[in-house]
């Protein structure tokens, strides 16, 4: 599939040592000598001069092309990728590139060939090895190369790309980061159908009206991936309406129809079928509207650019037929030819491309994107852990809260996401130290314009400002029901993924979630899906995430500690909004924390016990060590012995050959071993309890050598009166561990 290159051009040229691999090459445009002669970008510049220059928008036009040609070459070099609906985007891309805004996000994973073409382009994936367009085809959708799904650990990339829905987090995140900056972020109309594009942008345009240097840019093409977009008959009357309804105040539309002179039907035509005069007016259109869209929004207004054109412009294919190559969609394909030839350029426009390309932003991205490089933070004075007396009653969501608002004290970047309110989650502390973010004043309400606390009624903003924050470089947190977090996990998936790839070190994301299941039984099973604490077990595999749940209000003070000292780690601290026991000294939480487990209580050896069997409990969870703390006293009056094991940190009790650990950035190798392993979990029986599901106590289930173990855990929510009937509901109760102790004991 990766055949020698073949030429079919009559220039006598030299071609560049880059374009080996390149399949087609053709005559000259008419009017290159006059446009094309010397690249638009000047040698020491960064952008073109001027949007309104003849060549600038010729030289705009042979990059679309470039990228078109590059996308359909390698992705049928493997008869496999997505070039349609990059391909419907090429003049746009182009058109920032050429006016030096190469901080490019987007939230279209089905764009990555195009993305990785527009790097190869600038140079960008030299880091990695790739000289070539031989080398591009041979190193796409192959491990250690270009994967199908675009991600910040290919150079010059900022952010990942997979799921819809997620890109405009990033180019947020950034623009908040970095004041003068524009971070474009390319959006299909596809993705519209996704509930959360506009509306995220809403809350932000609200929370952060003077933050405009963000710029969506809508390809609006008219299908999806499998058929028509869901907004494929809106007029463009309606469609400019509906993002000035999101908070953006300028919005400019460019329509491919009206520079057809091809009498197309439908409204979404292909530019590339344009005699070459109108095309080259359209490239000028496209360059003008995003010249202006982006001044505009570099100059304080929320501004959005759209571009309408025929999804698979210019490609082997039109509409949804363009999004997928198939194992039919080789380079000897007769319509994979006749596209390629279609779009061949000759060599000098190669070249004037690439030098327009590695001088556009001050050089190639991979050394002036802003994710190439450690954001500097402030530094925090010690934390001001407050150590409380055992046996004492303390809230542990409190004590979290009082320290996340003293790092948002200390860091004016740092950002608190919530959407179901921090008061409702016993942290109100941070509410108070650092105020919510809205344009209304009310110290009633602790909110002001200035807060840093971000409160959109939607976890998947919450969880993408929060995740894209940490992603780019910056400390944040994202605060949470239990019950909800699922609605914004899958964008702090695709960016602990995206962290475990980096080659550079950004703060870990933490995310803390209150209000388990046990505490929600009057709001009865709506608020009782703590089932998401199997997704962060099984995670936990992936290297760099770590399930915290600290049994008390001293050890969740440890764990944020700890977090805060980590580097490209995804970390979930679970913890109660309740009044509960202190069951452990500051020393024994962080030895529990950075160990992975610690013993909270163990049976006094006397006459009585000496010689007595030993039941050992290894629990996750706070609210849940109630009933076993009365089980254990239960336990010790029938003459047995017990060991209470706190689980904090559960993916430190793996054995090293069960985690990926070693292929991640920022690798940690801390796991505990078998001596210090069995001296915890060694007994006659084991029980392994928790509040939530049994997912995270897998690794001790794992490595117990207790020929007798067990599993106490949550099995499904109810409406119940208390904390202690829903635990009752689900067998989690200290009869019920007795009696299961008893019976194990024989």
């Amino acid at each position: 599939m990766n055949q020698p290159a073949r030429t079919a051009h009559t220039e006598t040229e030299a071609i560049p040592a880059f374009c080996q691999g390149i399949q087609y090459f053709a005559p000259a445009w008419p009017g290159f000598a006059e446009h094309a002669s010397q690249p638009a970008i000047a040698a020491h510049a960064q952008a073109i001069s001027d949007a309104a220059d003849p060549a600038a928008a010729y030289q705009t036009l042979l990059a679309a092309d470039a990228l078109r040609y590059l996308t359909l070459q390698i992705c049928a070099a493997k008869s496999s990728g997505h070039p349609g609906g990059f391909a419907s985007s090429a003049e746009v891309y182009a058109s920032l590139v050429m006016l030096g805004h190469t901080n490019i996000v987007t939230e279209v994973g089905h764009h990555a060939p195009g993305f990785y073409s527009a790097m190869f382009l600038d140079s960008s994936l030299e880091e990695m090895g790739i000289t070539t367009v031989q080398h591009m085809r041979e190193r796409f959708r192959e491990k250690h190369g270009l994967l199908g799904h675009l991600s910040g650990a290919i150079p010059g990339l900022l952010a990942p790309a997979g799921p819809l829905g997620q890109g405009q987090h990033f180019a947020m995140a950034g623009a908040f980061l970095h004041p003068g900056t524009l971070f474009p972020v390319t959006i299909g109309d596809g993705g519209m159908g996704e509930p959360y594009v506009l509306n995220s942008m809403m809350h932000f345009n609200t929370a952060y009206p003077t933050v405009t240097n963000f710029l969506p840019a809508l390809i609006w093409n008219g299908y999806s991936q499998e058929h028509h977009s869901m907004c494929t008959t809106w007029s463009n009357e309606e469609m400019i309406a509906y993002w000035r309804g999101h908070g953006f105040e300028k919005v400019l539309l460019v329509n491919a129809k009206d520079f057809d002179d091809r009498n197309q039907s439908g409204a979404y035509v292909d530019s590339s079928l344009f005699s070459h005069k109108q095309r080259l007016a359209f490239a000028a259109a496209v360059l003008q509207a995003t010249d202006a869209a982006a001044k505009s929004a570099l100059g304080g207004a929320r501004t959005a650019i759209i571009l309408k054109q025929l999804k698979g412009s210019g490609v082997h294919k039109l509409g949804a037929k363009s999004h997928n190559l198939y194992p039919a969609d080789t380079l000897d394909a007769e319509h994979i030819v006749t596209a390629l030839q279609r779009r061949a350029l000759n060599p000098q426009a190669w070249q004037i491309v690439r030098d327009n390309f590695s001088r556009a932003g001050g050089g190639p991205s991979a050394k002036t994107a802003v994710t190439e490089h450690v954001l500097p933070l402030p530094s925090l004075p010690p934390l001001p852990i407050k150590e409380f007396a055992l046996s004492d009653k303390q809230v542990p969501a409190t004590a979290f809260g009082a320290l996340v608002a003293f790092v948002g004290q200390h860091d004016k970047n740092f950002v608190v996401t919530n959407a179901d309110g921090n008061e409702a989650s016993a942290m109100a502390n941070i509410n108070v130290a650092l105020k919510i973010r809205h344009p209304v004043q009310d110290d009633l309400y602790h909110q002001g314009p200035a807060g840093q606390v971000y409160e959109p009624l939607n976890e998947d903003a919450c969880a993408g400002l929060a995740v894209g924050l940490a992603l780019f470089g910056s400390r944040s947190i994202w605060l949470s029901y239990e019950s909800f977090a699922i609605n914004g996990w899958p964008i702090v998936q695709t960016v602990t993924q995206a962290m475990a790839e980096l080659r550079r070190k950004t703060p870990s994301l933490v995310c803390m979630f209150t209000a388990g299941a046990l505490e929600q039984g009057r709001n009865g099973w709506t608020h009782q899906r703590p089932e998401i604490e199997n997704y962060f077990a099984a995670q936990m595999r992936n290297g760099n995430v770590y399930p915290l749940f600290p049994c008390d209000a001293n050890q969740i003070q440890a764990a944020y500690e700890w977090a805060l000292g980590t580097y490209n780690k995804g970390i979930i601290v679970i913890a109660s909004k309740s009044t509960l026991p202190v069951y452990t000294t500051l020393e024994q939480a962080r030895r529990g924390i950075a160990d992975g487990a610690a013993t909270i209580y163990e049976s006094a050896v006397h006459e009585r016990t000496a010689g007595k069997k030993t039941v050992v409990f290894a629990v996750t969870g706070d609210m849940v060590l109630l009933p076993v703390f009365e089980a254990k006293d239960k336990l010790e009056a029938a003459g047995h012995r017990v060991r209470i094991v706190s689980i904090a940190n559960p993916r430190r009790l793996y054995r090293p050959s069960d985690v990926a650990w070693d292929t991640v950035s920022e690798p940690d190798n801390a796991f505990m071993d078998d001596d210090h392993f069995n001296a915890l979990f060694d007994g006659d029986a084991l029980i392994a309890v928790s509040g939530g599901p049994s997912g995270p106590l897998e690794p001790v289930l794992l490595r117990t050598r207790a020929a007798r173990r067990d599993v106490m855990a949550w099995k499904r929510g109810e409406t119940t009166a208390s904390a202690g009937e829903i635990m009752a509901f689900n067998g989690l109760t200290a009869d019920a561990m007795l009696a299961r102790a008893t019976a194990m004991l024989g």
